[in-house]
C-alpha cells in the first residue's frame, strides 16, 4: 500500500538541510492577522520563487528543481493563510474533505511531521489516478493569526520518491515563522 510506504518514508526522512537559496514569503497585516514573514532554504540545485511563478499561479511560494514548467509534480508549494479554522486537525479535516470530493476513491493517512518552531501534521493521499500528494500543514500558534502548508505531488511510480519527500521535509524542518512584513522583490517577466 502506498500510503504504508509514503508514511514509513515520512517517519524515517532526514531533516537536516544543505545550504541552498533563501525562501521568503511575506504577507501584510489583513485585519486582525498581523503581518507575517516565512522563511526557509530550498534544497541545493533547487530554486525558490515569491514573485514570479509562484504569483502566477496564486501561492506564496514555489521550490522547484530545474526549468519552471508549470507542471504540478516534484514542485514544493507553500501556501499561507489567516487562520479561520479552531485547530490544525480542522485543516487536516476540511483538506481531507475537499480531497475526497475531487476523488472518492482516493486513500489517505495522516502523520506527524518533526518541526522544531510549529507544530506539524500531514495528510498524505494515495490518488485513484495515480498521483499522490503530502500536503503538511503548520500551526506557527495562534498569535501568528495565520497557518501554512508545504505540498507536493509526486506521480504513484516516481523512481526518485525519496529524495524527493526528504528534500521536501527538509524544507518543512526549516520553515520558521515571524511577526512583521519583508519586502519581497517585484516579479520578473516569466
Amino acid at each position: 500500500m502506498r500510503s504504508t510506504l509514503l508514511a514509513l518514508l515520512l517517519l524515517l526522512a532526514a531533516t537536516q538541510a544543505r545550504a541552498g537559496e533563501p525562501i521568503v514569503a511575506s504577507g501584510a497585516r489583513d485585519g486582525a492577522t498581523p503581518a507575517w514573514t516565512i522563511t526557509g532554504t530550498a534544497p541545493d540545485g533547487w530554486t525558490a520563487d515569491c514573485c514570479t511563478y509562484a504569483r502566477a499561479i496564486g501561492v506564496d511560494v514555489v521550490v522547484y528543481r530545474g526549468e519552471w514548467t508549470g507542471e504540478p509534480q516534484r514542485v514544493m508549494v507553500l501556501n499561507v493563510w489567516p487562520a479561520k479554522l479552531p485547530s490544525l486537525q480542522a485543516e487536516l479535516a476540511a483538506d481531507r474533505t475537499r480531497y475526497h470530493q475531487r476523488d472518492p476513491a482516493g486513500r489517505d493517512a495522516t502523520v506527524a511531521i518533526a518541526q522544531p518552531h510549529m507544530r506539524c501534521l500531514a495528510n498524505v493521499y494515495e490518488g485513484s489516478d495515480h498521483l499522490d500528494d503530502m500536503v503538511v500543514f503548520c500551526d506557527p500558534g495562534q498569535a501568528s493569526g495565520v497557518r501554512l502548508s508545504w505540498s507536493m505531488t509526486l506521480a504513484a511510480n516516481e523512481p526518485q520518491r525519496r529524495p524527493l519527500l526528504d528534500a521536501l521535509l527538509r524544507v518543512v524542518a526549516g520553515t520558521a515563522h515571524r511577526r512583521g512584513a519583508t519586502a519581497l522583490p517585484a516579479p520578473a517577466q516569466p
